[in-house]
């Protein structure tokens, strides 16, 4: 910018420039886990387990959806259980055959 009286002045900026950064965005979470705990009553086509891969495998009356997660084939009583050493199992009993084992155990 010249002036009437010959001065070449300089103008510098008023703001810092500011580099980009890489990080600042996250993916959504997938709300995986266990739905259902052990001894809980469920209805056929209740989820009971959202994962990915088999860690927890499915045992009597529960199906494998295509993703991995495991459902209830019937109403009963959800069963955790071991398989070997290092594998678990989830399976759903009728009520009728919870009681009638919870009574003959009592007896």
């Amino acid at each position: 910018m010249r002036f009437c009286y010959g001065m070449d002045l300089q103008f510098f900026a008023q703001k810092k420039g500011v580099g980009s950064t890489k990080n600042g965005r996250d993916s959504i979470a997938k709300r995986l886990g266990v739905k259902r705990s052990d001894g809980q009553f469920v209805l056929a086509g209740n989820i009971l387990v959202r994962q990915r891969g088999t860690k927890i495998r499915p045992g009597k009356n529960v199906g494998r959806g295509k993703d991995d997660t495991l459902f209830a084939l019937i109403d009963g009583i959800v069963r955790f259980e071991r398989e070997g050493r290092d594998r678990t199992r989830v399976s759903v009993y009728p009520r009728e055959a919870v009681e009638a084992e919870r009574a003959a155990t009592v007896q």
